[in-house]
C-alpha cells in the first residue's frame, strides 16, 4: 500500500508504540508520505518473529528520517520528553496516540494491579499523551492534530474485555472532550477504532477462535461483513487520512476501521 495521495514531508510525527502491530504500520506510512517520525515505544525491537528490524531504522533505510525514543507512555513526564524531542526537528505537527495493553480475564476475576497497568498505559498515556503534543502546538501557536487508537471495543462489548472495554469507551471520550476544547486553538483531534485486527496483540485470541472452529479463521472473522480479518495497514491509511488536510474539517469522529462490524 502507498501514500501516494499524502504529502508529509517537513512534518514532525510522534507516534506512540510504533515498534510492532498497528503502531508500526502507521509509522511506516508516515515516512513513506516523507514525515520526520518519532517512535515512541517502551521498547525499540518489533515483537513480531518475522521481523528483525526496528522502525525507525526501516524508514530510514527507504530514504527517511526517523528515530526511537523509550517512552514508557504511563509516565506524563516522559510524554513530555519525547515532545521536547520533536522541537529538534520544529516540534510535533501530529500526535498518534497508539501505545496499549491488553489483558483478557472475567470481570470477577480480575485484580487491581492488573486493573491499573491497562488504566495506566491506555487512559493515562492517552491523556497526558495528547495534553503535552497540545500544549506544545499551541507554544508554537501552530495547530497541528492528534489521532488516537481507540477500538470497536468503545461499542461493542465482549466477554472478558469489561477492563479492557472501559479503556477504550475513556479513550472515545478523550478524544470528543478534547476535540471540544482543542477547537479553541484550531487543533483536530480524532480517532480510528479498529476491529479485529491481525496483529501479535490478537493472536492468541484468534487463535483460539480458530481452533474452537477448527478451520482458517472461524469464529475471528464471523461478525464481520467483509468476511476478512483486518490489517495493521488498513489501520494506517485512515490515521494518515485523519492526519492530512483532506480531514481538515474533521474533528472529534471515529473512524471504525472493522470492516462493518459496527454496521450489523
Amino acid at each position: 500500500m502507498g501514500s501516494a495521495s499524502f504529502d508529509f514531508s517537513d512534518e514532525t510525527v510522534i507516534v506512540t508504540g510504533a515498534s510492532a502491530g498497528i503502531g508500526r504500520a502507521i509509522a511506516l506510512r508516515f515516512g513513506e508520505a516523507g514525515a520526520t517520525v518519532i517512535n515512541a515505544d517502551i521498547q525499540e525491537d518489533p515483537k513480531e518473529e518475522d521481523e528483525d528490524t526496528p522502525t525507525h531504522e526501516k524508514i530510514e533505510e527507504s530514504g527517511g528520517t526517523a528515530e526511537y525514543a523509550e517512552t514508557d507512555v504511563s509516565d506524563p513526564d516522559q510524554l513530555e520528553s519525547v515532545v521536547e524531542a520533536a522541537r529538534e526537528y520544529g516540534g510535533v505537527d501530529v500526535m498518534v496516540n497508539n501505545a496499549a495493553r491488553q489483558h483478557s480475564e472475567p470481570f470477577l476475576e480480575v485484580d487491581q494491579e492488573d486493573f491499573d497497568k491497562l488504566q495506566d498505559t491506555n487512559v493515562r498515556g492517552y491523556y497526558f499523551g495528547t495534553q503535552a503534543a497540545a500544549k506544545d502546538m499551541i507554544d508554537r501557536d501552530d495547530p497541528g492534530c492528534i489521532v488516537n487508537t481507540a477500538s470497536i471495543s468503545s461499542e461493542v462489548a465482549q466477554y472478558d474485555q469489561v477492563q479492557y472495554d472501559a479503556t477504550k469507551g475513556a479513550i472515545k471520550m478523550i478524544t470528543r472532550g478534547t476535540a471540544l476544547e482543542l477547537s479553541d486553538y484550531g487543533i483536530r483531534v480524532n480517532a480510528i477504532a479498529p476491529g479485529q485486527i491481525a496483529t501479535e496483540f490478537t493472536e492468541g485470541w484468534s487463535q483460539q477462535a480458530q481452533d474452537a472452529a477448527g478451520d482458517e479463521e472461524g469464529e475471528f472473522i464471523k461478525p464481520i461483513p467483509l468476511q476478512r480479518a483486518g490489517y495493521p495497514e488498513d489501520c494506517a491509511g485512515a490515521t494518515l487520512f485523519l492526519a492530512s488536510e483532506d480531514a481538515s474539517y474533521i474533528t472529534g469522529d471515529l473512524v471504525y476501521v472493522d470492516g462493518g462490524w459496527t454496521a450489523i
